[in-house]
């Protein structure tokens, strides 16, 4: 079969604008952006004012460190295959795999039509952000570094998340598997507290988990605590995990498929 990417980007744009109907959910959500960046930055702020700041976190790279997590939280906190889990639940995985598409490309363009439209919400949510606390912005190298840090962070929290869904298809609810992997990815991934304040016994295991390639790599580059002599090998951990994620999301996803059974007449 040949492949054409155009039913792809199709879904991808269908996605992108039922995001953009619900109008009250994106005010809300850049709503509850300003209130979490108050909030952090008023937390951050009385931390440092009565103890000693962390090596190379100063008060304004834990700020920017904050409110760029924050917002990159707007991509990453969504769970870009939940397609997969409502359509085995209401049945119509099975329709699926009768179209002539891919199904994981298909979940993955779902999923990414989602993540671009939040994407878009960065920019006036930074906006509201500067408003608030002063965001340092690093040189175009680092932005560079930083946003092929971030696709590959994005890959690794994809193919986590596509695991869970897929695992569906043998224990029928995820729920409660989903959370758990939710509040170990904001506490081990460095989302809420950069790792480097860890105790270094604990970095030393929090560093090579995947939660970290999600989060971590690209937030640290972002605030400098990652120098340009240690890039390469920073994002190729986060490359071998999306490697070796996505082999294990393939294998799962043959033997899943294998589990589909349509009846009819």
């Amino acid at each position: 079969m040949r492949f054409r990417l155009a039913p792809y980007l199709a879904y991808l744009n269908i996605a992108m604008a039922k995001e953009a109907s619900y109008r009250f959910d994106v005010f809300t959500s850049l709503g509850s952006v300003v209130v979490r960046v108050y909030l952090l930055a008023t937390v951050w702020r009385a931390l440092y004012r009565h103890n000693a700041a962390p090596d190379g976190l100063p008060l304004h790279a834990i700020l920017t460190y904050a409110t760029v997590a924050l917002l990159f939280g707007l991509v990453m906190d969504i769970d870009q295959s939940r397609v997969l889990y409502d359509r085995l639940h209401d049945g119509s995985i099975a329709t699926d795999f009768l179209k002539p598409i891919s199904v994981p490309l298909f979940v993955f363009a779902e999923g990414s039509g989602e993540v671009l439209f939040h994407a878009i919400l960065i920019v006036p949510a930074l906006v509201l952000s500067l408003f608030i606390v002063h965001i340092d912005v690093p040189s175009a190298p680092v932005l560079a570094m930083f946003a092929l840090s971030a696709l590959l962070g994005y890959l690794v929290g994809y193919c986590i998340n596509f695991l869970i869904n897929v695992t569906a298809f043998w224990t029928l609810e995820v729920s409660a598997a989903r959370l758990i992997v939710t509040y170990a990815a904001e506490l081990l991934g460095g989302q809420i507290i950069p790792l480097v304040v860890f105790p270094v016994a604990l970095q030393k295991i929090v560093f090579v988990l995947p939660f970290a390639a999600m989060f971590s790599t690209p937030l640290l580059i972002y605030v400098g605590r990652i120098p340009p002599q240690q890039w390469a090998s920073a994002v190729g951990v986060q490359a071998l995990w999306v490697v070796l994620l996505a082999g294990i999301c393939a294998v799962l996803w043959r033997a899943a498929s294998r589990r589909v059974v349509v009846q009819g007449g």
